[in-house]
């Protein structure tokens, strides 16, 4: 069984690691703008949705794999979608939110710790104000409420910690920092360098910690 998934699904995993990476470095050159560009940047998220259908388990967490997928097939949506129209990108966005927060509330943990319930609150609460701050646009912090909930929930679920919360913090910091460039704060060059490796080291950790789960190959807490 393991060489079959190394053959017949790993290689979809390489190729979108092999796809943002040659996004990152392509994209302000001329073989990445335009149409390159945008097919580089949704093939990273949209291969890991690949990955993540082929690997879904049958049984009783069939459901929860194609939520994952579908949260990363309209995230990918999002990555193209953004840089065609803002808002639009920021529909998709705030859809695959909400897909993920239904995934994350059917595995919600049932005795979190207080520090656990602390930083999910500071998530769902904080997420918004500080984009607010940020940006001092009203549009962006309403959207950050879906991302502060997607946040939180995948920090109150029961799903591992280290990957699977703290990719969607990552998320949570990529998307600051693109807020920032509305807003009076100057944090370049950082904007520049950490908006794309936070946001897919996120999305990567979210899926390839949420799968093994649903596999059995990591155990839930």
């Amino acid at each position: 069984m393991a060489k079959v998934a190394l053959i017949e699904q790993r290689p979809w995993l390489l190729a979108s690691i092999a796809a943002a990476t040659l996004y990152y470095f392509l994209r302000d050159n001329p073989v990445g703008e335009g149409t390159w560009g945008l097919a580089l940047k949704g093939a990273s998220v949209g291969l890991l949705a690949l990955y993540v259908a082929l690997r879904v388990p049958q049984g009783k967490h069939r459901l929860d794999g194609f939520l994952l997928v579908g949260a990363l097939a309209l995230a990918a949506c999002g990555d193209v979608a953004i840089e065609l129209d803002f808002l639009t990108g920021g529909a998709f966005f705030a859809a695959a939110h909400l897909v993920a927060v239904e995934l994350y509330r059917r595995n919600h943990h049932k005795r979190p710790s207080p520090m656990q319930l602390l930083i999910g609150l500071a998530l769902l609460f904080g997420t918004p104000l500080v984009s607010w701050l940020l940006s001092g646009e009203v549009q962006i912090a309403s959207y950050a409420i879906f991302l502060g909930a997607m946040a939180a929930m995948a920090w109150m679920s029961h799903y591992p910690r280290y990957r699977v919360g703290t990719g969607a913090v990552l998320f949570v910091v990529s998307d600051w920092l693109i807020f920032a460039r509305e807003g009076p704060i100057d944090l370049e060059p950082a904007n520049t360098i950490l908006i794309w490796p936070l946001y897919y080291a996120g999305q990567l950790m979210i899926a390839t910690g949420i799968i093994q789960c649903l596999r059995g190959e990591q155990p839930v807490r």
